[in-house]
């Protein structure tokens, strides 16, 4: 290759990469890397509440065996869960996790309340432990959802942008599906596992 057809394939290369940094090919790169960060922070506290929940189960049966059908409810709630492969770009597989989620955190709520009936497992301390980190968990769900939408919406802003929807466009990158929160101020709010009475100091 001479030098003139040296200088222009680096000149073509040079003028390639201004203008992939100049409409937003970096930029797009920045926010697919945090969806996905983001995303498996959720599957991550997910995943803690669901390895909560035998142990959980198993604690609530030593003192309400009878609560037989509550106590199936909540274990097949989680093995649905399991059997879930979630693609977080594909929104009818987004719908299906997040509708299998709510099931499962009925049933936990369900299986919760129960033990407002067995003052025993209330003041049981593995169980009260349990409710601990439950509570927690819920809290970082939250968390971790907010971040996540926060970050689809932050990249779906970007990819709708001209000039950057162009280059979006010509490398393939569509705007991501969304959880669909129906109500975002209760879901903001993790659900309320604590069993003391009102007025009853917490143990």
């Amino acid at each position: 290759m001479t030098l003139i057809g040296r200088s222009i394939r680096g000149l073509v290369a040079a003028l390639l990469v201004a203008t992939l940094w100049g409409c937003g090919y970096n930029d797009i790169q920045l926010k697919d890397e945090t969806t996905k960060s983001s995303w498996s922070e959720v599957l991550n506290q997910y995943q803690r509440r669901a390895d909560l929940i035998p142990n959980l189960v198993n604690t609530v049966k030593g003192y309400a065996q009878q609560e037989k059908d509550v106590l199936i409810a909540v274990t097949e709630a989680r093995s649905r869960v399991g059997q879930i492969k979630v693609d977080p770009t594909n929104a009818q597989s987004l719908k299906q996790f997040e509708d299998a989620q709510r099931d499962m955190g009925s049933a936990l709520s369900r299986l919760l309340v129960v033990a407002e009936n067995y003052p025993q497992l209330k003041s049981d301390a593995a169980f009260r432990d349990l409710q601990a980190q439950l509570e927690g968990t819920e809290n970082r769900i939250t968390v971790a959802r907010k971040r996540y939408i926060d970050s689809v919406q932050d990249y779906n802003v970007l990819v709708r942008r001209f000039p950057v929807n162009l280059t979006a466009m010509v490398f393939g990158y569509d705007a991501k599906p969304q959880f669909a929160v129906e109500n975002e101020r209760e879901i903001s709010k993790p659900p309320a596992v604590n069993f003391d009475k009102p007025g009853e100091p917490k143990k």
